[in-house]
């Protein structure tokens, strides 16, 4: 299989990319029943040199349940009547995956809430408290 250009910088090889078809289900008459026009195209993930390892935890997040037991990244497509279609679809989605796992999540920097925000808090604490309190029964002094 070619190779799959992600951005400027980056390539998956040809190597780590197979591709299959089968016949598709859903609508379109006897081409369905007649042409493989489903296509799976596979990334062997574990094996792969083109990511970090950072970048491959990152996206095996993210492919969820198109993660198999070996390794790989497993994307279908079949809502084209082309096989060619659905081949270059498959191969945008598994670009898109891979783009997303290359941005980095910003850190979060614990922060503290502010002295308003405080003073805030405990003054709304203060008012429901006392509203509680007004609800009571009038004249119960037992």
């Amino acid at each position: 299989m070619k190779e799959l250009p992600i951005d400027e910088r980056l390539t998956i090889p040809g190597s780590d990319l197979s591709w299959s078809a089968a016949r598709s289900s859903g609508p379109g008459g006897q081409n369905v029943n007649k042409v493989a026009t489903k296509v799976s195209v596979r990334f062997d993930l574990e094996a792969t040199k083109a990511l970090t390892e950072a970048q491959k935890r990152r996206l095996r997040k993210l492919a969820g349940r198109r993660l198999d037991a070996e390794g790989c990244v497993l994307v279908s497509a079949q809502a084209e009547r082309s096989q060619s279609q659905n081949l270059e679809r498959a191969r945008a989605t598994l670009r898109r995956l891979i783009l997303q796992s290359l941005i980095e999540p910003r850190r979060r920097f614990a922060t503290k809430p502010s002295k308003s925000q405080k003073r805030r808090r405990l003054q709304d604490k203060r008012r429901q408290s006392e509203k509680k309190q007004r609800r009571s029964r009038v004249g119960s002094d037992d």
